[in-house]
């Protein structure tokens, strides 16, 4: 049946105590291995929900939420990049303990599967990300305004954002992404938010990742785990996003290639930088060509 006729997939909730943190995720029962789906900075598990929908097989579709993100539980002493390392490795303990999984993800959450798939070759079978090719370098000379910065921050509240509703929510959402259709846009408020009782909308995720790290990207690190990667790599940009123009410099796939030779991409025409959002469809059809 074409996907575009059936009804919404519904997801289960799931919570799993992992590393100390009640985490949760939404699983899409279907059959087959479970397609691993990683969510961005400041997003959550729940808005994949319109590629699950334009998937043609029922595949069996997994989709943590972050520490800090979505329902998933607050870490006290703030985040720290290698955190989400180890939340995924302890994830595909659960959702596959024995054989390699297939791995998609938008834009931080790429970043973390890229890295990790160099990290544990032997978990991944198949990776793509989207929107997702590392961070520019830095260097030491960055190193003391960064922490100047993150001690001053801890210093004072982090601040926590509310909108006036759900549905002034989902206009500063769609007037940020202007690919997103208007009912896309208030499904995305209601997955970012929880309503109060005064009816405002408060967005679900720990403010203190709002902090600035206080470590710096070390550039060639993230490069060395990369040229460990075993796995084919498909790298989707959106036609509309400004990581077209990176292409020629250090984040461009020629470059990439030179860490890891098997990596392919492809330009989606219509999006920015949420291409789970923008076009569903159109990231739905490349996901079960290159999983197939």
């Amino acid at each position: 049946m074409d996907a575009a006729l059936r009804p919404p997939r519904t997801p289960e909730s799931r919570f799993h105590r992992l590393r100390g943190l009640e985490l949760h995720c939404l699983v899409w029962p279907g059959h087959a291995a479970p397609l691993v789906l990683l969510h961005g900075f400041l997003d959550c598990a729940a808005t994949f929900q319109f590629v699950v929908d334009a998937l043609r097989a029922d595949r069996a579709v997994v989709a943590p939420d972050w520490r800090g993100f979505g329902l998933s539980g607050w870490a006290p002493d703030g985040y720290w990049f290698p955190d989400y390392y180890g939340d995924l490795d302890a994830w595909l303990d659960v959702l596959s303990p024995t054989a390699p999984v297939d791995l998609v993800g938008h834009s931080m959450g790429g970043n973390v599967a890229l890295t990790y798939a160099g990290l544990r070759p032997d978990r991944v079978r198949r990776l793509m990300t989207l929107e997702s090719f590392g961070l520019p370098p830095t260097t030491p000379a960055q190193a003391p305004s960064r922490f100047r910065e993150w001690l001053d921050q801890l210093r004072g509240d982090d601040p926590v954002s509310v909108f006036p509703s759900l549905e002034v929510l989902a206009r500063v959402v769609r007037r940020r992404d202007p690919w997103l259709t208007p009912a896309r846009a208030r499904f995305v408020a209601a997955a970012w938010a929880e309503q109060l009782p005064d009816g405002r909308a408060r967005l679900r995720h720990d403010p203190a990742h709002k902090r600035v790290n206080p470590v710096l990207y070390r550039r060639e690190e993230a490069e060395a785990c990369w040229r460990e990667i075993r796995a084919p790599v498909l790298a989707m940009i959106g036609a509309e996003s400004d990581f077209l123009a990176r292409r020629q410099g250090p984040d461009g796939v020629e470059a990439m290639r030179q860490h890891i030779p098997q990596l392919s991409e492809r330009v989606i025409a219509g999006s920015g930088h949420m291409l789970h959002h923008d076009q569903p469809e159109q990231v739905a059809a490349l996901i079960e060509e290159f999983f197939a």
